[in-house]
């Protein structure tokens, strides 16, 4: 599955349908009267958040939405028939952006989340609502009211507890699949993950999920690399997991580095609780891994945990400082998720 967190489409209720101009025309019966009943009304957007999804790749090959439209009013007081609400899925953690995306509209946080988004016009009046004491015979009518229609961006960011920063090949996807049940790509260069994974860590009696984006580089905040636009997906997230290289040229320079980008990027992120690792010890011997650890220490300002990834060494330190950081009250307990469904 092809994994796309950004969309515009566009969205178009259902307008009202129009009143009905009718007159009662019965044998033995004199003067009948108007009887034109009311349209009926538009057909509703609503987006609803499916716990089965996690990728807007749909709305890249259908762009336009489109409720139908109330039926107009008959004869004998009948109202037309209302437009069936159009039902829209999305993933659990999209946001519904204007289409200047300066503004958030709508932010689906819970699975089974349901909101109106645009609402069907009112069907127009027929013309027996118009009789008075006075017009008898009244032959107006209402056209119904018309549809709600906008351009929108969907934004999905991924809803995590923990995530995965650093720079590229710092280890992030090799540590992801050691402690969760994720199978993240891994190669030998940089930008190996091309878009975000998640995976569900079970530890100490106690369930949280990690996700890992693409890696970091300087200037991403200006579209280096892959950018930061990725970083959305850690955003929700209450705890970061550094990860630096120690086979990198400057240990303390790439831990720099990567801060910068996050302070750079905003949203708060560079605010987060973090925990830092010293990754790839196992190819090191421990008098350097002594020596790189004191210089990371004098840039994060404490002692990193020191970890390998590849062979699992230092992970239960790594988790329990993570939970941790998330505190006893907010352990996220992980459901099964339904199967995947389309739209």
């Amino acid at each position: 599955m092809h994994f796309l967190d950004q969309a515009k489409i566009y969205l178009k209720s259902g307008g009202g349908g129009p009143g009905a101009v009718s007159f009662r025309r019965e044998k033995f019966i004199e003067y009948g009267g108007p009887d034109g009943g009311n349209g009926g009304k538009g057909g509703d957007i609503v987006f609803v958040a499916e716990p089965g999804l996690n990728t807007l790749i749909d709305f890249r090959y259908t762009q336009h939405f489109k409720a139908p439209r109330g039926k107009g009013g008959a004869g004998q007081n009948q109202t037309g028939a209302g437009g069936d609400d159009l039902v829209i899925k999305v993933p659990v953690g999209t946001q519904i952006l204007s289409e200047d995306k300066e503004h958030v509209l709508a932010d689906f946080t819970e699975p089974g989340q349901r909101q109106i988004f645009l609402r069907g016009g009112d069907g127009g009046r027929g013309n027996a609502s118009y009789k008075t004491s006075t017009n008898r015979a009244p032959r107006q009518h209402g056209t119904g009211w018309p549809a709600e229609e906008m351009w929108v961006w969907l934004r999905l960011k991924l809803l995590a507890d923990a995530g995965l920063v650093g720079l590229p090949n710092a280890g992030k996807s090799t540590f992801l699949n050691q402690v969760t049940n994720a199978q993240a790509k891994v190669g030998a260069y940089p930008f190996t993950t091309l878009h975000p994974q998640l995976g569900v860590v079970r530890h100490r009696q106690r369930e949280f999920v990690l996700a890992d984006i693409p890696g970091l580089i300087e200037g991403a905040a200006e579209g280096a690399g892959i950018g930061d636009r990725f970083l959305g997906h850690v955003e929700r997230t209450r705890v970061l997991l550094h990860l630096v290289d120690a086979n990198g040229e400057d240990v303390a320079n790439d831990y720099l580095t990567v801060r910068g980008e996050l302070d750079a990027y905003g949203a708060d992120l560079s605010e987060k609780a973090e925990v830092v690792a010293l990754n790839k010890i196992d190819t090191l011997d421990e008098e350097l891994v002594d020596a790189l650890a004191a210089e990371l220490e004098e840039a994060c300002g404490h002692p990193p945990l020191r970890l390998s990834g590849a062979t699992g060494q230092g992970s239960t330190e790594v988790l329990d400082a993570i939970l941790e950081k998330l505190g006893p009250a907010k352990a996220v307990q992980a459901e099964e998720a339904p199967e995947w469904s389309p739209l």
